[in-house]
């Protein structure tokens, strides 16, 4: 009988923990392997507290997790790859030129998404889900996913905080004081640059309100024609802003309270795994160290002109060092003996290993953040986007050194690895910010994946939601209420200025008068 009580008890369990689990919708669409990871990171996370999740993005999974539901979008990567070869293009031109072009990105990719055969059969399904998630890359159509299937709204940026991100939930941004995700400043700026940061954030908010956002609402009209809220409405109404961030990472900034940090959800913070054996030995027979060389997962190290190329070779072939490069080619006719290629490599475990003693990188966030995690100096070439941001905060916080690409030689190259493995301060500098990083009271991920369960149970918690998403930006910046000052301080003045003006013209009648009379007499 006691056997058959147990079998009862794990059966009504295991009903019981069905019944507790939420359903969500996550979106992810851009074709960047590094965006993936920290939505994926999430999805694994839910998905092992209980929770079903369908995964639209254009990487299905290789080994299907239970609870993770595919819905691929491989058109996508297509679209994806003629932006991706236009990075070293793009690289060379002024930002203020770069950011439109990274909109339309945006935009091809929003509807590259909504136009998959799989994402229209889903919107079709007679179904809801109990939240949505949605990745936050200049795809605010995407939004109409929460209203279309009855959820309340939750993004992820895989960026951290942006301007994009900070307005779906009204967090300030003081342009004193807080950098522009696409400038190379930190937090500490000049007068000159404070003016460039504050002058860039005019011209962004400009252009997305003029330009941009019209025509995300159009998408939004065309592919969620039954959605009953007002498009920007519907952007102010997001209950969860995720951010793929950490103070001890970045600049102290206010946030509001549905803005919460979770930076790091894809680092390993278990055991590393096994390397692959030649990389151990490759790495372990390193009389000097190895220095771990990746331009990321958007940018092919094969892809570079020939002249820079030759530049970054001459270098790795005159060093002490060996180096672990990931480049996308089995091999190259002048590689040096001192360097280990590879088109694939396991990042975060190589950095894991003592011996790895820097990274050379592209400034990106994800990599960024697991240099920091295993305390390793870095050397950035950034590329585009918040790469400049990550490697100026790097020489501010004393871990790493910028080459800038335009400028790359061999001998400049050489010079930035020399200082960094060279002077300590640097390795020292990064492992105190490491100790600051990991310590948390709780993961990043399950920091994350408790927020999205509560913004899910109280539905869509809008006691977190801030009265400024209500104002417009006459109210919010009380434009209004100064003019009304202004007004009164300078009828006030003329007031006073015309009073006294009679006054003395008074006075003067008066006295010229007086003397009249005095003259006569």
């Amino acid at each position: 009988m006691s056997w058959l009580l147990n079998a009862w008890l794990l059966l009504l369990l295991a009903l019981s923990g069905q019944s507790w689990g939420y359903s969500y919708l996550m979106i992810s669409h851009t074709a960047s392997k590094s965006h993936y990871a920290v939505g994926f990171a999430l999805a694994k996370g839910l998905a092992a507290a209980g929770h079903d999740v369908t995964f639209v993005s254009p990487f299905p999974q290789r080994k299907p997790i239970k609870n993770i539901i595919d819905v691929e979008t491989p058109n996508i990567i297509t679209v994806m790859g003629v932006y991706k070869a236009r990075i070293l293009e793009n690289a060379k031109k002024p930002v203020l030129l770069r950011y439109p072009r990274m909109s339309l990105m945006g935009l091809d990719l929003t509807e590259s998404l909504l136009k998959e055969t799989k994402v229209q059969e889903l919107l079709k399904q007679n179904r809801t889900f109990d939240g949505v998630i949605c990745e936050t890359f200049m795809n605010d159509a995407h939004y109409g996913f929460a209203e279309h299937f009855g959820a309340p709204l939750i993004t992820l940026s895989s960026l951290g905080a942006t301007g994009w991100t900070s307005d779906l939930v009204g967090t300030p941004s003081p342009p004193s004081y807080v950098p522009h995700s696409l400038l190379r400043f930190g937090d500490r700026m000049n007068f000159w640059e404070r003016a460039q940061n504050l002058g860039f954030q005019i011209y962004e908010f400009a252009y997305e309100n003029l330009i941009n956002l019209p025509r995300h609402e159009a998408l939004y009209r065309k592919y969620f024609p039954n959605n009953k809220q007002d498009f920007y409405r519907m952007r102010k109404d997001t209950s969860l802003v995720l951010l793929n961030n950490h103070v001890s990472i970045s600049n102290p900034r206010p946030y509001s309270p549905n803005m919460i940090e979770v930076g790091g959800m894809h680092v390993n913070r278990k055991a590393p795994k096994p390397l692959p054996q030649n990389i151990l030995k490759f790495i372990e027979e390193a009389e000097h160290g190895v220095i771990y060389f990746s331009l990321g997962s958007n940018l092919n190290s094969k892809d570079l002109p020939e002249n820079k190329r030759k530049a970054i070779v001459e270098t790795l072939r005159g060093l002490k060092y060996r180096f672990i490069w990931k480049y996308e080619a089995e091999t190259f006719d002048d590689k040096p003996d001192n360097v280990f290629i590879s088109n694939w490599l396991p990042q975060d475990d190589i950095l894991a290993h003592e011996k790895v003693i820097a990274f050379i990188t592209h400034g990106g966030l994800l990599s960024t953040m697991e240099s920091i995690y295993h305390g390793k100096p870095v050397v950035g070439i950034p590329f585009f986007g918040d790469q400049f941001m990550n490697m100026a905060r790097a020489e501010q916080m004393g871990y790493g050194i910028t080459v800038k690409y335009a400028q790359l030689t061999a001998s400049l190259f050489r010079s930035a690895i020399e200082r960094v493995t060279s002077d300590p301060s640097y390795t020292e500098r990064v492992k105190v910010i490491s100790t600051q990083y990991r310590d948390q009271k709780e993961t990043p991920l399950e920091r994350a994946v408790y927020w999205v369960e509560h913004v899910t149970r109280h539905k869509g918690a809008k006691y977190l939601r801030s009265a400024c998403q209500d104002l417009n930006f006459i109210q919010y910046h009380n434009l209004d209420v100064l003019a009304s000052f202004f007004s009164i301080i300078g009828l006030t003045v003329i007031f006073v200025f015309l009073l006294v003006r009679f006054l003395v013209t008074i006075i003067k009648g008066f006295l010229c008068k007086s003397s009249s009379k005095l003259k006569i007499n």
